[in-house]
């Protein structure tokens, strides 16, 4: 229940009361990745709040302070119980016309924390400067990322430009979309080849894939 309270914290931008709970939570024993998780599910809500126009970019702001207040906590332990596991290069960036970058830069930490080398485009990222960037870097995966409904249409020329011109490419990237508002449907509609909504899951899957693809002859 306590590790709800953080979520709950989270979601209503409150950044003392979230960070008197984690470092409860941190007292009691609770691990860093749990507590990580906790504050990730409030982050979804207030993308979703941001989404409904219950909030606005302040509260945007405000949520990126609180995720990095609570990293500033619990850092050290969720990096070291993390690590392991396939290792490769990812491309990141949030798409054109969408400038939020808390989810970018939450993918951008875990895949570090995991060993991945990482290249972050910053925000508002046209679909060339993927391409130009994919050519240079060979990536084994390329995320996306987006909030706003405008992106899905940036991330679809994004992912159509990058299939069109795969010649150009050493190796054939993943393409992984992710966003508070990402589900399965915007996932078919982009054509990317997964989606995700929750950072951890999205290093999980991009693990999985790598680890794959390794093994086939």
């Amino acid at each position: 229940m306590q590790l709800e309270n953080i979520a709950e914290a989270v979601a209503a931008l409150d950044y003392q009361a979230t960070l008197r709970l984690v470092s409860q939570a941190q007292a009691r024993g609770e691990s860093a990745a749990d507590i990580v998780h906790a504050t990730q599910a409030g982050l979804r809500a207030v993308g979703e709040r941001y989404e409904k126009q219950e909030i606005f970019l302040s509260g945007l702001i405000m949520a990126g302070e609180i995720f990095r207040g609570v990293m500033e906590l619990v850092q050290q332990d969720w990096e070291s119980s993390l690590r392991g596991g396939a290792s490769g290069t990812v491309l990141l960036g949030t798409v054109a016309g969408d400038i939020h970058d808390l989810g970018k830069n939450m993918a951008a930490l875990t895949f570090r924390a995991y060993g991945f080398s990482v290249e972050d485009l910053g925000v508002d990222v046209p679909p060339e400067r993927f391409l130009e960037v994919a050519t240079r870097l060979n990536p084994d995966i390329i995320g996306l990322s987006g909030l706003v409904t405008f992106a899905f249409n940036s991330m679809r020329e994004t992912v159509e430009l990058l299939k069109t011109n795969q010649a150009g490419l050493a190796r054939t990237p993943l393409l992984v979309i992710g966003g508070a508002t990402i589900d399965e449907n915007v996932a078919r509609y982009v054509g990317a080849d997964y989606w995700t909504n929750d950072a951890m899951e999205g290093v999980r899957i991009c693990q999985r894939l790598l680890e794959t693809r390794r093994a086939t002859p």
